[in-house]
């Protein structure tokens, strides 16, 4: 029997968004052939960091990990949106600063993923959906920043990658602002689906899915 954990925060963790409707796991095990078992570990308003902890919960029969993380490392680095700057360079600077701190954070707690020895998988951090257009530019720009090392940590370690920026890309996937709705969860799930009956695991190579 295979077992699909998922990891991180309330990308997967999106009950409590999404009123009668079907979160994220709810729809993963909805997809899932009979023989599949699917557990969710995910904690909503977990940074990297806090995605480590999540591991030790780890079921023994786990065969998959799928982790979503990043997205509140970029909410609490929010204020350097906010931060004067004398130059294009100095705002590149800052930002290139706390992009090295989020690629070590990240880094470690894949680190502990691997360790654990299971087919394994990776998800961008995807778009907010502010109705501010002007906040919309500037997070999507931002977070630029934030998935470049997450899609750099897929590659380097031969890991797929779910491209959540295209899989929610309508403002009906979204519950409010940062959360997947009911629909936003079931695109998830279903690209969830994709990345483990499509990628060749044993293989070591990294596939990007939308």
């Amino acid at each position: 029997m295979n077992h699909v954990v998922l990891l991180g925060d309330s990308i997967f963790d999106n009950a409590v968004y999404v009123g009668d409707g079907a979160d994220v796991i709810s729809h993963l095990r909805a997809r899932l052939p009979g023989s599949w078992k699917a557990t969710l570990l995910a904690i909503d308003g977990s940074t990297a960091s806090e995605v480590v902890p999540q591991l030790t919960r780890l079921p023994v029969d786990a065969t998959h990990i799928i982790v979503s993380a990043g997205g509140n490392d970029a909410l609490r680095q929010a204020r350097v949106l906010d931060e004067d700057a004398r130059s294009v360079a100095g705002v590149l600077l800052r930002f290139e600063a706390v992009a090295a701190g989020f690629e070590r954070d990240y880094q470690a707690m894949l680190d502990a993923v691997l360790e654990k020895q299971r087919a394994t998988a990776l998800c961008t951090i995807y778009y907010p959906a502010f109705d501010d257009p002007d906040m919309q530019r500037v997070s999507v720009a931002a977070l630029a920043f934030f998935n470049d090392c997450i899609i750099r940590a897929a590659a380097s370690n031969g890991l797929p990658l779910l491209d959540l920026r295209l899989v929610c890309n309508d403002r009906a996937d979204y519950a409010n602002e940062i959360e997947p709705s009911d629909v936003g969860g079931r695109k998830i799930a279903q690209g969830i689906t994709r990345v483990l009956f499509e990628h060749g695991f044993s293989e070591r190579r990294s596939t990007i899915f939308v």
